[in-house]
């Protein structure tokens, strides 16, 4: 049975719709219709929702590490049987792809698996006492109230990243989704929490206009953290906002990108290729990781630009509900109309425009630029969209220039087919992530995900996360 309810904020365990006079349309990137109007939260929604969220933290609602395993295991048991109910939401709301709608509720389990490490290593430490009177322990402990700020072009996964991680080490939360995606990133998973049987008020939901909650959300005294995903100029904000508020908070930051696809002279062009489609054009290109600009040796230029058109011309677009479709609709015409001011500009400035899909309504067929300037914005931007600028390098150090000449440093990729050089190159990029012979958009649940940087502050997954959304406390007691 599908959940009702998912129209409405989420707080202290009740369902109930939000106290703003603002409205917000919740509609189908693809077909334009609305799914539905929500009521959007006042700053009275979220004071309630840090309220609850604190009383929840301060009363051990969680503190039990066997209920917080029995709460994930029973998350990871809810999310499988209604897997296929969640795909049908992140593609009527978020435009996904069928393909990315599965891969994003797969990431999500995983993390969710992963998660279910945290509780049992809440522990205390004993080290080496410097002072033989005394013993010297280190406590860990939960942080206390973390807010989560997630985005719309992952929503499910980039939420659940967050959210489950931050409820495994003991903390509670309030959750504020993207307002494209207010069922995806936030009440569906109010619900599936709910089912697993959370207690009331650990996790909360609030969804709102940026404008009316989003500063006030970051700054409010009860958050001891917020953590945050999004663009590298709303990032900024919130990192301004976080340090200035009366309680400066603990930040993670997961911000843009503007991923490279290394192609070196020897490598596979058939290969790179693919790593150049699946990079570039998953989800229309609204990754952070996604590959956003091509360097490739001058010499295997014209090769491999040849091969790449005749390949684009079988990329698959249109109905995100089709199996074969690679490129669905890009999330709302704000987006679209920076395509066209981003292709636009391109044209002008010199850029050519060897590959032109067009546009149709919210579709955006592949748009492939080469004779691109290294400092042009279609090579120094993330355009969170189908658009491939391709640069040419001298050589192999000139690559490496490229690669890096840029304010962003979170994922990239190198093709070549020496892995050893491979891995040199690798060492020498200021970038938080690489993946050889591979596409540029990966993610793993125990490996350390983040940027350097304009591309965020501190790392998710695994050991990092816990790291960050836990505390030490130093103690000593006598010895005897």
């Amino acid at each position: 049975m599908a959940y009702q309810n998912l129209d409405q904020q989420f707080i202290a365990g009740q369902w109930q719709p939000g106290r703003s006079q603002k409205m917000i349309q919740n509609l189908n990137p693809y077909t334009q219709d609305t799914i539905f109007t929500l009521q959007a939260a006042s700053t009275a929604d979220v004071d309630a929702a840090y309220v609850a969220a604190d009383k929840a933290f301060q009363q051990s609602a969680i503190k039990s590490v066997e209920l917080r395993q029995q709460i994930l295991q029973k998350l990871q048991h809810v999310i499988q049987v209604r897997q296929d109910e969640i795909i049908d939401w992140l593609i009527l709301e978020s435009g996904s792809t069928r393909f990315k709608a599965g891969l994003e509720v797969g990431a999500a389990l995983s993390i969710i698996q992963e998660s279910q490490k945290f509780p049992g290593q809440i522990k205390t430490e004993q080290l080496e006492s410097k002072d033989p009177q005394r013993k010297s322990l280190v406590l860990r402990k939960p942080l206390g109230v973390i807010g989560v700020i997630s985005p719309w072009n992952f929503p499910f996964h980039l939420s659940m990243r967050s959210v489950a991680t931050a409820i495994a080490c003991g903390n509670s939360v309030v959750l504020k989704p993207a307002s494209d995606t207010p069922v995806t990133g936030g009440t569906l998973l109010g619900k599936l929490f709910e089912e697993a049987g959370l207690p009331a008020g650990v996790l909360n939901v609030v969804s709102g206009a940026g404008s009316e909650i989003g500063d006030y959300f970051v700054e409010h005294p009860i958050p001891k953290m917020i953590s945050f995903t999004g663009s590298t100029e709303v990032g900024q904000n919130v990192g301004s906002k976080a340090l200035a508020s009366p309680r400066i908070k603990r930040l993670a930051l997961e911000l843009g990108g503007n991923a490279p696809l290394v192609i070196l002279d020897d490598a596979d062009l058939d290969l790179a290729v693919e790593l150049t489609i699946m990079g570039r054009f998953m989800h229309q290109g609204q990754i952070c990781m996604s590959t956003n600009r091509v360097i490739v040796d001058a010499s295997i230029h014209d090769a491999y630009v040849e091969k790449l058109l005749e390949r684009v011309k079988t990329v698959a677009v249109g109905d995100p509900n089709l199996e074969e479709t690679i490129i669905g609709p890009i999330i709302n015409q704000s987006q679209i109309k920076k395509h066209q001011q981003i292709i636009q500009s391109a044209k002008e400035q010199g850029a050519e425009l060897v590959y032109e899909g067009g546009i149709e309504g919210n579709l955006v067929y592949p748009h492939i630029f080469t004779g691109v300037a290294p400092e042009s914005p279609l090579a120094q931007e993330e355009s969170f969209g189908p658009i491939l600028p391709i640069l040419k390098a001298r050589d192999e150090a000139h690559a490496l220039k490229l690669a890096n000449d840029t304010r962003f440093g979170l994922s990239s990729a190198v093709c070549t087919s020496n892995i050893e050089r491979g891995v040199h190159f690798t060492e020498q990029l200021d970038i938080g992530m690489t993946h050889i012979n591979s596409i540029s958009v990966a993610d793993q649940a125990n490996a350390p995900f983040g940027g350097e940087k304009n591309s965020g502050l501190g790392r998710f997954n695994g050991r990092w996360i816990f790291e960050e959304f836990t505390r030490t406390h130093w103690l000593t007691v006598p010895s005897e």
